[in-house]
C-alpha cells in the first residue's frame, strides 16, 4: 500500500481499492495503521476538493524508501543467479506478461529487448534473411550464401572490441539483427540490418542502428559506412534518419535481380 501511494501523482482510497481488488473496511484499517504511526496523511485533491488524496509523510518516506531498497536488493540477490543472457531473457518475459495483462501501451519501446547473439542465433540470421529477402524481393539462393559467408566471417575472425552483433527480441522470438564489423583502422561496415514483418513499426530498426553507431564511435573508428540496395526504401530510410549520406551507387546484376547498389556513410 505504501507503494502505491507513493508512486501515484494522486492516490485516491476508493481507486486504489478497486485495482487492487481489495476490501473496503480491510483497507480501511490498514490505513488507519498508517495513520497512527504517522506514515501517511490526506489531503484535499486540488482538482476536486470532494476527493481527498493520500499522500507520504516525511516519515512515510523514510519508511517506504527503506522497504523499497530492501526489495531492490532482494530482487538483485536473486538475479545475480542467473547468466547475463538469462536475465536479458527473464526481463524480455516480463515485458511480454506486461504488455498482455496490463492496460494498452501507445509508443514506447514495443515491449522488445536488444541483445548479443547466443547458440542458433547466427543460424537465424542467415535463414531469416535467404528468406524474407526471396519473399519481399524475390531474391534467389545467391543472397543468403553471401550472408552466410558475412556471418562465417564473423564468427570466426570475431574482435569483440571492435565488433559486435545484436538481436532484437520480442516475446521470445527473434525480430531484428544488426552486425558493426570492422573494415580498417578507422572505419566500420553496419551489416545485416533486419527486422521481421510483424515487429516492424515499433522503432526496432532505427534502435538498431543506432546501437552500431554509438558502438562504432566508442570503438574509436572515424567513419561508419553500408551497403544497400535502391529497393530497400524503408532501410534507406532509417539510414538518413541517423545521418548517413549516399557516396557511391552503381548498378549491378545480382541475386537473381538488376539492383542498384548504394555506399552509405556517416562520419562519427
Amino acid at each position: 500500500m505504501l507503494y502505491e501511494v507513493a508512486n501515484r501523482e494522486h492516490a485516491v482510497a476508493a481507486e486504489v481499492t478497486k485495482e487492487l481488488g481489495l476490501d473496503a473496511g480491510y483497507l480501511s484499517r490498514i490505513l488507519a495503521g498508517f495513520r497512527s504511526r504517522g506514515l501517511i496523511e490526506r489531503r484535499a485533491s486540488a482538482e476536486d476538493a470532494r476527493r481527498s488524496e493520500l499522500r507520504l509523510t516525511k516519515r512515510g518516506r523514510s519508511v517506504f524508501a527503506s522497504l523499497d531498497a530492501r526489495s531492490r536488493d532482494d530482487i538483485g540477490t536473486q538475479l545475480a543467479r542467473l547468466p547475463v543472457a538469462d536475465q536479458e531473457r527473464l526481463v524480455g518475459a516480463m515485458g511480454t506478461v506486461e504488455r498482455l495483462l496490463g492496460e494498452p501501451q501507445i509508443g514506447g519501446d514495443g515491449g522488445y529487448v536488444l541483445r548479443g547473439p547466443r547458440s542458433g542465433d547466427y543460424g537465424w540470421v542467415v535463414q531469416r534473411h535467404g528468406a524474407l529477402y526471396a519473399e519481399e524481393y524475390g531474391w534467389n539462393e545467391e543472397f543468403e550464401g553471401l550472408v552466410a559467408g558475412i556471418v562465417g566471417k564473423f564468427v570466426e575472425h570475431l574482435d569483440p572490441k571492435h565488433e559486435r552483433c545484436w538481436i532484437a527480441e520480442r516475446d521470445g522470438e527473434n525480430v531484428g539483427s544488426v552486425f558493426a564489423v570492422r573494415q580498417s583502422a578507422t572505419v566500420a561496415k553496419l551489416r545485416l540490418l533486419l527486422v521481421e514483418p510483424k515487429a516492424r513499426g515499433l522503432g526496432i530498426g532505427k534502435r538498431l542502428v543506432d546501437e552500431c553507431v554509438t558502438f562504432s564511435r566508442a570503438a574509436g573508428y572515424k567513419k561508419l559506412r553500408l551497403w544497400t540496395n535502391s529497393v530497400l526504401r524503408a532501410a534507406r530510410h532509417v539510414y538518413e534518419g541517423a545521418g548517413f549520406e549516399l557516396i557511391d551507387e552503381e548498378s549491378h546484376h545480382s541475386f537473381g535481380k538488376d539492383l542498384v547498389g548504394e555506399t552509405w556513410e556517416l562520419k562519427l
